[in-house]
C-alpha cells in the first residue's frame, strides 16, 4: 500500500513551509517514527517523522515550498519485509569487511542528491571523507563542510546557500521593527555583588533540594516582573490606534538552538517562585536546543530578556520582539572599579540595555523600569524575597 506523506500545521496561523533537507535518499527503506525530513516555517524549524515503515519515494526537492496538507512523500508499506532483509545484510556485511574502493580510490558509500550535486559541481575527491548519514551515507552539510575547511587553506573557495524560512522570516521581522518602530535604547549598570554572594551561599542547597541550578536568568526574571509593576507601559503593546496593556506577564527567554535564537516563553512569570522560573527556562531551553520546541510555546510574550553576555557581550542595543514594546539586554559580569562613599573599589558590574518603542514608552519610564531593575538586583534579599531567602528559594 502506498501511504501518502502529508505536510502537518505546525502551528496556528501558518499556511506554508518549506522542505529544509531531506534526511533518507529516495528509494531507502524507512522505521515508524524516523525523521526523513527537516521543514522550515516562518516561526520553527521542525521533523517529519514517517508515518509508517517502508520504501520512501520523494516527490518534493529540497528548498520547495509546499502547503499545509500538500502530499511531499510516498511510503511503499510493502516493501517491509525485504527491505528489513536487505538491510540487516548491509549490517552484517559492514561488519566483516571494509568498504571497497573504486579505480579512483574513493569509497564506495552513498551520497544523497543535493549531496551528489554539489560533488559533481565541484569536483570533489571524497577518499578522506567520512559520511555522518545512517550506513556512511555523505550528507549535504559534510560536503559543504569539506568545502569549507578547504576554502580556510586556499583562503578563494566560497558557499552560497538559501536561507531557511525561519532565517528570512526573522530577518524581515528584524528590518520591519527598525522601519515601523521609534526604537530607542537607554542603559544602566548593576553591582551583581549580593547576588553572586548570595547564590554562593545557596546553590548547592538549591540544588540538593531541586535537582536543579540557581542561576541568573531567575533573579531577572523575578527583577523584570518587579519593575514591571510599577511600569506597566513596559509591559503593553501597541494594537492600530490602541494601546493594550496586560495584567500578566508572559516573558520571552531568548535562548541559542542549533537553527538560530529563539525567544520560548515563560508564562505568568509573575506568580512563578525561583524553583518555576528555573525549571521553566531549563525545560523549555532543553526543547530548543533538541528542536522539539513548538510554535505555541514562543507566541504571545509581553516581554523579552536577551543574554548576550553568555557569550562575551559586553553592551549592546536588542532589538524589539514585535508585537511587543521592549526588550532587556543582559551582557556579561566584568570586574570594574567603582566609587562607592568616595573610595575606589572593584566590584562585579553587569551593563543592563533596554531597547524599547518611543511610540508607547516615555524616557521617563525607560529610565525608571531600569533604575527599579537595578535596585532589585543589587537587593535582591529585599526586593525579591521579601527578607526571607529561605522561603523565597523553598529550601
Amino acid at each position: 500500500m502506498l501511504l501518502e506523506m502529508l505536510v502537518p500545521s505546525p502551528g496556528e496561523s501558518i499556511s506554508e513551509v518549506e522542505i529544509a533537507e531531506w534526511l533518507v535518499e529516495d528509494g531507502d527503506y524507512v522505521e515508524k517514527d524516523q525523521a526523513i525530513a527537516e521543514i522550515d516555517s516562518d516561526k520553527a524549524t521542525l521533523e517529519l517523522p514517517a508515518e509508517k515503515s517502508g520504501k520512501i519515494k520523494i516527490i518534493v526537492a529540497e528548498g520547495e515550498t509546499v502547503a499545509v496538507g500538500d502530499v511531499v512523500c510516498l511510503i511503499d508499506t510493502d516493501e517491509i519485509q525485504s527491505e528489513k532483509s536487505s538491510i540487516e545484510n548491509i549490517k552484517k556485511e559492514s561488519t566483516s569487511k571494509d568498504l571497497s574502493l573504486n579505480q579512483n580510490n574513493q569509497k564506495k558509500v552513498k551520497s544523497t542528491p543535493l549531496a551528489d550535486a554539489i560533488i559533481k559541481k565541484n569536483n570533489l575527491d571524497l577518499k578522506d571523507l567520512n559520511g555522518s548519514g545512517e550506513y556512511g551515507k555523505i550528507t549535504k552539510n559534510d560536503v559543504l563542510e569539506m568545502i569549507n575547511n578547504s576554502s580556510k587553506v586556499t583562503g578563494r573557495e566560497y558557499t552560497s546557500k538559501k536561507m531557511s524560512s525561519l532565517r528570512r522570516k526573522i530577518a524581515t521581522r528584524l528590518v520591519a521593527v527598525k522601519n515601523e518602530t521609534a526604537m530607542l535604547t537607554t542603559f544602566n549598570e548593576v553591582d551583581m555583588s549580593s547576588i553572586m554572594t548570595l547564590r554562593s551561599e545557596y546553590k548547592q542547597k538549591f540544588i540538593d533540594k531541586h535537582d536543579i541550578n540557581l542561576g541568573f536568568m531567575s533573579f531577572f526574571t523575578k527583577a523584570v516582573t518587579t519593575a514591571l509593576l510599577d511600569f506597566p507601559d513596559v509591559n503593553a503593546m501597541i494594537e492600530g490606534e490602541n494601546i493594550i496593556h496586560f495584567n500578566y506577564m508572559d516573558i520571552g527567554i531568548a535562548v541559542s538552538a542549533p537553527k538560530g535564537l529563539m525567544v520560548p516563553v515563560v508564562r505568568n512569570a509573575q506568580d512563578l517562585t525561583f524553583k518555576d522560573v528555573e525549571s521553566e527556562i531549563k525545560r523549555l531551553a532543553i526543547k530548543a536546543r533538541d528542536g522539539k520546541i513548538t510554535v505555541d510555546e514562543m507566541l504571545g510574550g509581553t516581554f523579552t530578556i536577551t543574554n548576550g553576555g553568555v557569550f562575551g557581550s559586553m553592551l549592546s542595543t536588542p532589538i524589539i520582539n514585535p508585537p511587543q514594546s521592549a526588550i532587556l539586554g543582559m551582557h556579561n559580569i566584568v570586574e570594574r572599579p567603582v566609587v562607592i562613599n568616595g573610595k575606589v573599589v572593584v566590584r562585579p558590574i553587569m551593563y543592563l540595555a533596554l531597547s524599547y518603542d518611543h511610540r508607547i514608552i516615555d524616557g521617563k519610564s525607560s529610565v525608571g523600569f531600569l533604575c527599579k531593575l537595578k535596585e532589585c538586583l543589587e537587593d535582591p534579599k529585599q526586593y525579591l524575597m521579601n527578607n526571607n531567602i529561605q522561603k523565597a528559594l523553598e529550601l
